[in-house]
């Protein structure tokens, strides 16, 4: 917190915080109620803040109702890779928020990317996978083209999933019906 208000104080009024308290260095998950703490702090303080959670919709929701400006649940451990792994909870995060969600974390490859925007996410950001590609240039292309895959899939309203077969085209008015 003295970081952000340094910074404040040095760049004239700077106020957008990206808010990320880590609990343990083998997993890098965040330490959710030292995050709270600090996040409530700088909320008072006037700091816009993005904060970075788990992927639990209840402190996601308690992180909006304190005035954190965009939650940024992660997918799966820092710099992993292994993409979304409970897809369920960041749909229900999306579902019940006001405020944008980012995915901030995890994602390994376009797919994962994209699956994040058809969730309903309002974003995604990256580093790992980028800078640990062969070749990061043409990952960042990969990774571009699938953020806007995925939100205009999500845009466009995915069909229903159905448990059977469903003929696409109508077959009334035909010889077989």
């Amino acid at each position: 917190m003295r970081t952000c208000r340094l910074a404040r104080e040095l760049l004239g009024g700077h106020d957008l915080v990206k808010l990320e308290v880590l609990g343990d260095k083998k997993t890098l998950f965040p330490d959710i109620p030292e995050t709270l703490k600090a996040a409530e702090i700088l909320v008072q303080e006037d700091f816009k803040v993005m904060v970075y959670t788990n992927d639990d919709p209840i402190m996601a929701l308690r992180f909006e109702e304190m005035g954190c400006i965009a939650v940024m649940p992660l997918a799966a451990p820092i710099g992993s890779g292994l993409g979304i792994r409970n897809p369920y909870n960041i749909r229900t995060i999306v579902e019940n928020a006001g405020v944008p969600i980012l995915v901030d974390a995890g994602v390994g490859t376009a797919s994962d990317a994209a699956i994040a925007m058809e969730l309903g996410c309002d974003g995604v950001l990256m580093n790992t996978a980028i800078a640990e590609a062969k070749n990061p240039v043409l990952m960042a292309s990969a990774m571009k083209k699938a953020v806007e895959a995925g939100r205009e899939a999500y845009l466009a309203g995915r069909m229903p999933r159905r448990a059977y077969a469903s003929a696409s085209s109508p077959i009334d008015g035909t010889f077989f019906s």
